[in-house]
């Protein structure tokens, strides 16, 4: 059995988890060892009682490797263990990194470049265009952009990450097979050929309320720092944010209007010391000598607004410079072309322009944030004033 095996075996096995097999490598050194010991063994491990022994001494009649197997195969799934040179070295840091992560497409040493984005499902318009606009412009700066694949504000950040170009890396509560929320399917997709889709659940894990703070401590563990864009008092993404605080992570929260309880959560954790976040360079400000230490190196003066609050578009339209033109691509001008017979909804132009909701949906994004176009409530779009 290869080591490979071994650990995809160790993960199939219920309640047995990352701090457990920690143990048991320091104690036998290797999964195979773990695997091939005898109970007597293996309840001398501290946290191994009679129960969690039994079930490792008979793994072999408790879990089908060979169909996991099948279903990472058809899938197109690699595995990714501790042991492979590929593994997140941020995530090594934290104190229960998952020792097997299942992943759909590419993981690069730039990845460790990365920030968190996280917030709530249930997002506010004003959020998910913080979270659009952040996101894109952290990513054109050279950032991986990590979140959960969740509706709202993580759905914002991963599809700005591809509007710009970026990396973006979503990690899942459920299994890679069975992607939650199921709407996101192609949104999956099209991470897996631009970044990667990451779970430490097997293929057609069905998510729980254990899996997701699982899959947080993850987005946390493998970023520089996490940002927290819209959240209540009572969200997942405070959780997360302690998470991080505890890897000794940087916290950022973007403030939001005071009588919205959406915005509550975000000025709890400035309260207790968040950075405050007006823009992305708050971001690059703080933890630029972390990320160039990684040889990554930014030209924010190119991309953002500085601290007086003069930006590069500012000054690109004073008398000295001529206005810069914008470029549009082939389906934003139709997209325009479009909205200038009024207000339409993405499937009015997805028929109108032949093309499919992604397509049209990063396309929409772009315009967004090149304050072309946009976004109504009831997902209607109109073109910007």
């Amino acid at each position: 059995m290869t080591p490979r095996e071994a650990y995809l075996a160790l993960n199939l096995l219920p309640r047995i988890g990352p701090i457990r097999v920690r143990r048991l490598l320091d104690h036998f050194g290797t999964p195979q060892a773990i695997l091939g010991a005898k109970q007597r063994e293996l309840i001398m491990v501290p946290g191994i009682g009679e129960d969690m022994a039994e079930q490792i001494g008979d793994w072999e009649n408790r879990i089908d490797l060979a169909e996991e197997e099948r279903r990472i195969a058809d899938h197109g799934i690699s595995l990714v263990t501790l042991d492979d040179a590929n593994y997140p070295g941020a995530l090594r840091t934290i104190h229960d990194p998952p020792f097997l992560l299942y992943m759909k497409g590419t993981l690069l040493p730039g990845d460790a470049a990365a920030i968190g984005v996280v917030g709530s499902r249930r997002t506010t318009h004003y959020g998910k265009e913080q979270a659009k606009k952040l996101s894109f412009q952290l990513a054109r700066a050279g950032f991986c952009i990590i979140s959960g694949l969740a509706r709202g504000i993580d759905t914002a950040a991963h599809e700005a990450a591809l509007a710009a170009n970026g990396r973006t890396i979503a990690v899942l509560g459920s299994g890679i097979g069975n992607v939650y929320p199921p709407e996101n399917q192609s949104l999956a997709d099209r991470i897996a050929e631009n970044g990667a889709v990451l779970s430490e659940f097997p293929v057609l894990y069905v998510p729980d309320k254990q899996s997701f703070p699982l899959r947080n401590r993850i987005v946390a563990g493998m970023s520089q720092g996490l940002l927290v864009v819209e959240a209540p008092v009572r969200s997942g993404s405070l959780i997360t944010a302690n998470q991080a605080l505890e890897q000794g992570r940087t916290v950022f929260a973007v403030p939001g209007p005071i009588d919205r309880p959406t915005s509550e959560g975000c000025h709890r954790l400035i309260q207790q010391g968040a950075t405050l976040v007006c823009g992305a360079q708050d971001v690059i400000d703080e933890l630029g000598m972390e990320i160039n230490s990684l040889g990554l190196e930014f030209e924010p003066e190119s991309l953002f607004a500085s601290r007086s609050g003069t930006s590069s578009e500012t000054s690109l339209t004073s008398p000295e410079k001529p206005k810069r033109q914008i470029e549009l691509s082939e389906i934003e001008r139709h997209i325009l072309a479009e909205l200038e017979q009024g207000n339409a909804t993405i499937d009015s132009l997805c028929e109108a322009t032949g093309n499919h909701a992604g397509k049209v949906g990063a396309a929409l994004l772009q315009l967004e944030l090149k304050s072309l176009v946009k976004q109504l409530p009831g997902k209607y779009f109109t073109k910007a004033s």
